[in-house]
């Protein structure tokens, strides 16, 4: 099914109306207003700091770093991009893996006594640059994502070098994991904390505002939380499901002196979804299907979803675990929401997927309205928690319209940008003193970004930036999206 461009809707009006059409409780303001006035535009406190706007730079996985972890010009540049954005919080920047084994692809940052100087000039870098722009770093919160990938570990270009807490009933077949492929002991996993707690004191002597011990999108800290069927002190309830994150955070507050902790959170999961067999021809992938569940009910593996219908979330083990947050002290939560792995669509809606996906099940601005409205729910549960929103890129044009709405309502507190910030990194700037948007810039959520890396290739954005337009790598990606 062919779904509306947002590109092509005239104005405000038009999008309103068309969301209502598909009943979607969002709202766009009519104007984006600048700063001073902006919802955007206002302080919000953090971290310890106050910050100067609304905006957030998500953690991204990058594929561009040297192979022995550390970041080069390609990283370097991206980071330049984030100081100059405009946004006041850049959380993590970049997912930083605590070993060798534990990187997301071969070339992905490493956070290691061995990468600790670089890190450390990567992040001063990254504050001389904000200085130079705003005069200032007092406004401004940075911060590590420190994550193992688990599961989705792919420390070569030999492919998955999976690191699993359990054997999961569809994950397992869809990514070849052998019936015999031995599952992460004890012993393993306790190493493993050993090594988040050394990364969060390397974060805290680089610089970095706080860390995020990264709960999200299937990686290692996600999988602790649908890890039921798990025997022993990390598995099966909840108590012992977070056991990981309460001891994580016990040991880096018991090495530090002043780092802040956040989790970045899938709130909400579905079963794995894959392309419609009958509706797909040759190379081209057809839409999204779940996968049949349906002697597999209830569904124990889907953190956040309905155990009886795991395609819906269900908040209740969410409210718990941001429960637990609190009683850790905790109040930085950056919300996400499934796994590009095996349901991008509810992760970052759109309309392009990339190379190892399917075409949208469903209009992908369902997507956005689904991770707004879980959002909002959380914040209205939680008002004392900082609660930071995620799936904006596919709003394009309307993005500001949106996000004004969302603050101005406390839906959510801040805004976060991923990939769009990788298309136009001075979106947050251009919207706070421009009040307009420089729509050659917006990112139309080709997906280049991700079917680049899912074949090797370096991450970026290869459509309109021109640093990536006119690497060889570009030729390859266009190549690879012809034959979908």
């Amino acid at each position: 099914m062919a779904y509306p461009r947002i590109a092509r809707m005239q104005n405000v009006e038009e999008f309103r109306a068309y969301c209502e059409e598909l009943g979607l409780p969002l709202q766009a303001e009519d104007r984006i207003e600048t700063a001073p006035d902006s919802p955007l535009a206002q302080p919000l406190t953090a971290g310890g700091k106050t910050l100067g706007n609304r905006f957030v730079i998500h953690p991204m996985e990058g594929w561009d770093g040297d192979d022995d972890g550390k970041p080069n010009e390609l990283v370097r540049r991206r980071w330049r991009n984030f100081a100059h954005s405009g946004a006041k919080c850049v959380w993590g920047g970049e997912a930083m893996a605590i070993t060798p084994d534990s990187r997301a692809n071969p070339r992905q940052l490493m956070i290691r006594p061995e990468t600790e100087d670089s890190l450390k000039a990567l992040h001063a870098e990254l504050l001389d640059i904000h200085h130079s722009y705003f005069g200032s770093n007092a406004d401004l919160l940075t911060g590590f994502q420190l994550t193992h990938s688990g599961r989705f570990s792919r420390p070569s270009q030999s492919g998955l070098e999976p690191r699993i807490l359990y054997r999961h009933p569809f994950l397992d077949r869809k990514f070849g994991i052998p019936d015999d492929y031995p599952v992460l002991s004890d012993d393993e996993v306790r190493g493993i904390i050993d090594l988040f707690v050394r990364a969060g004191g390397i974060a805290e002597r680089c610089g970095a505002d706080f860390v995020d011990v990264k709960h999200c999108h299937g990686y290692l800290g996600h999988e602790f939380l649908s890890a039921v069927t798990r025997e022993g002190p990390f598995g099966g309830s909840f108590e012992n499901r977070t056991r990981f994150l309460r001891e994580v955070v016990s040991g880096i507050r018991a090495t530090t002196s002043r780092i802040q902790i956040g989790v970045r959170l899938s709130a909400f999961d579905f079963a794995p979804y894959r392309p419609d067999p009958a509706r797909s021809s040759g190379s081209r992938l057809g839409p999204g299907i779940p996968e049949d569940f349906s002697g597999a009910l209830p569904y124990r593996h889907a953190f956040g979803g309905n155990a009886q219908n795991p395609v819906e979330f269900d908040l209740s083990d969410t409210f718990r675990f941001i429960e637990l947050l609190r009683e850790l002290d905790i109040r930085l939560l950056n919300v996400s929401a499934g796994s590009p792995y095996y349901n991008p669509h509810i992760q970052r809606p759109a309309l392009f997927p990339p190379s190892d996906g399917y075409q949208p099940p469903e209009d992908p601005l369902v997507g956005c309205a689904r991770q707004i409205e879980a959002t909002a729910q959380i914040k209205a549960a939680f008002p004392d928690m900082i609660v930071i929103g995620t799936g904006y890129s596919y709003l394009q044009e309307f993005l500001p319209h949106v996000a004004q709405w969302v603050v101005r309502s406390g839906k959510a507190d801040a805004v976060g940008l991923g990939r769009m910030v990788l298309a136009y990194p001075t979106l947050p700037k251009d919207t706070l003193t421009r009040g307009s948007l420089n729509s050659k810039r917006i990112c139309r959520t080709f997906s280049d970004c991700t079917t680049g890396p899912r074949n090797g290739l370096v991450s970026g954005c290869y459509p309109l930036d021109p640093a990536y337009r006119n690497l060889p790598e570009a030729a390859l990606v266009r190549k690879i999206k012809a034959s979908l």
